[in-house]
């Protein structure tokens, strides 16, 4: 079955004035809507690979046939990671996490805003387009980041909390200031979300 663009959670302009929604609408229905039509094109002719799930696919890209595996990882990739991604922003987000999740930051990063300093670092030490994470990995959290449209996968972790600083997230309304685009994005972070990802990662 093909795959779809899920909706946005929340209207375009929802994330103001933090994230503009021109960028939202462009970005959600433009550049993901085109990972998930190239994914599709790819798969084309390969019903064993259709019926997997997107999650399936980026877990197990060596058993993707060769010729169409570098579509599938970037496509399929941008697929995952923007499917992640939407839910764990918010109207009215921000703030800090809460329960298990906030211990495990404490514990892993010595304090919450030591975390976001290490955090906007990957994010901002990524060369070109990619993520920034926090990941579980053998049982504990870390940062890391991905190139292009990779996914946690290909670093043996699972996401927290994922943040696209290629520039099409960020360049309408901050131009080449990818730290502002930071900065502001802790303003719409769903800390629920993440929790949820973090008790099912953990």
């Amino acid at each position: 079955m093909a795959f779809t663009v899920p909706p946005l959670p929340y209207p375009f302009d929802a994330l103001e004035p933090y994230i503009d929604a021109k960028t939202m609408q462009i970005h959600h229905d433009k550049h993901h809507g085109a990972y998930v039509t190239n994914v599709n094109k790819a798969l084309e002719g390969h019903p064993d690979l259709q019926a997997k799930s997107i999650d399936d696919l980026m877990k197990n890209l060596d058993a993707v046939p060769e010729n169409i595996r570098t579509a599938v990882r970037n496509n399929g990739g941008g697929h995952w990671n923007h499917s992640l991604f939407w839910p764990l922003m918010k109207k009215g987000g921000g703030g800090e996490p809460k329960g298990d999740l906030a211990k495990a930051i404490n514990s892993a990063f010595e304090s919450f805003s030591s975390f976001k300093e290490k955090f906007k670092a990957a994010a901002l030490g990524r060369f070109g387009s990619g993520w920034a994470w926090l990941l579980t990995k053998d049982g504990k959290l870390a940062i890391d980041s991905t190139a292009n449209q990779d996914t946690p996968y290909l670093l043996h972790g699972k996401a927290v909390l994922g943040l696209d600083v290629w520039e099409h997230a960020y360049y309408l309304k901050y131009q080449n200031m990818r730290g502002d685009y930071i900065d502001a994005w802790w303003n719409v972070v769903n800390w629920d979300r993440a929790a949820e990802l973090y008790a099912q990662n953990k």
